[in-house]
């Protein structure tokens, strides 16, 4: 019986979709043209904001980071034609970016030197003394 309860907010919506489909047929019935005038004109208005919306807003995350990536692949393939400018040899033994990324991850890293610290293991704390 708790879904009862909750059932007024459901008439109430259900209630004004009907009151609105029948103000949408009799808007029709009564001037055809002039509602297809409406829709176009809330549709052109629509896709303007969206667009206005979709253009001004960076502040998209992904949309900066795809900009800064491109940024940087253009600084590097630019560096690249720098360092290989006078011949050609040099961008055939450098290869590909994707072959240059692939020896980058296989390099090793070193190992971390590690010491160990010896602590008095021997003596007991006294833990009624703070």
């Amino acid at each position: 019986m708790a879904f009862l309860k909750n059932r007024t907010p459901v008439i109430i919506v259900g209630v004004l979709i009907v009151l609105a489909l029948v103000g949408l047929i009799g808007s029709f019935t009564a001037n055809p043209a002039g509602f297809i005038q409406r829709i176009a004109v809330i549709a052109l208005i629509g896709l303007v904001i969206y667009f206005l919306v979709r253009k001004f807003s960076n502040s998209s995350p992904q949309k900066k980071e795809q900009q800064a990536f491109l940024k940087a692949a253009k600084r590097s393939k630019k560096r690249l034609q720098q360092k290989s400018g006078d011949t050609n040899v040099k961008t055939s033994s450098l290869g590909t970016l994707t072959t240059l990324k692939k020896t980058s991850k296989t390099k090793k890293k070193s190992p971390a030197h590690l010491t160990v610290i010896d602590g008095k293991k021997g003596k007991k704390k006294n833990r009624a003394s703070f």
